[in-house]
């Protein structure tokens, strides 16, 4: 049970009931996550633009790599939420439980391409000690192919589900088997 009231989508009115509409018409079903978000319905929309920019937007990043980023973010965070959430949409593209739980548990343990693991690795260490980032670890990462877009990205994909992950956390976002499932990808 969310931790404040959350007004849910049958009792909604006015500007949050549009909000609810069109979230629902762009994804395909109402997240708790934008839900925790009724109070202040401006702020949903915001969230729900930022999200799909750097989700769904062109890029060199695959939309695979992106749920990769958001797994890795929200793991070293311990948000279940969005472990499970975004889990699912990668599974969506993997369609290996083993090898899905196998990533979840440690990203090095599977066999992925060195390119991809470097933003990984950035996307981690973003996370947990960001101090540590320093112009020869971006360097690095461009020895790779990435450019500066391609690493601005990857930023802002960590730093979205570093904040993301805070709301979930924070203010006690649930999920379930059945809210995480159902969404377009």
């Amino acid at each position: 049970m969310p931790f404040i009231e959350v007004i849910d989508e049958n009792k909604a009115e006015g500007k949050l009931k549009e909000v609810y509409v069109e979230i629902i018409s762009s994804r395909g079903k109402l997240s708790n996550i934008m839900a925790i978000h009724s109070l202040l319905p401006d702020t949903m929309i915001k969230h729900m633009d930022l999200y799909k920019s750097i989700m769904f937007g062109k890029s060199n990043l695959s939309r695979e790599l992106k749920e990769m980023i958001a797994v890795v973010v929200s793991k070293a965070n311990n948000c279940d939420y969005c472990i499970n959430h975004h889990a699912e949409a990668l599974n969506f593209y993997w369609k290996d439980d083993k090898r899905l739980q196998q990533f979840i548990d440690d990203f090095c343990s599977i066999p992925i391409d060195d390119k991809l693991r470097i933003l990984l690795r950035y996307a981690e260490l973003l996370t947990i000690n960001p101090v540590q980032i320093d112009q020869s670890f971006i360097d690095e990462i461009k020895t790779f192919g990435w450019s500066d877009e391609d690493i601005l990205l990857t930023n802002l994909i960590a730093s979205y589900f570093n904040f993301v992950n805070r709301i979930a956390l924070g203010l006690g976002v649930e999920f379930s088997e059945e809210e995480v499932k159902g969404y377009k990808y």
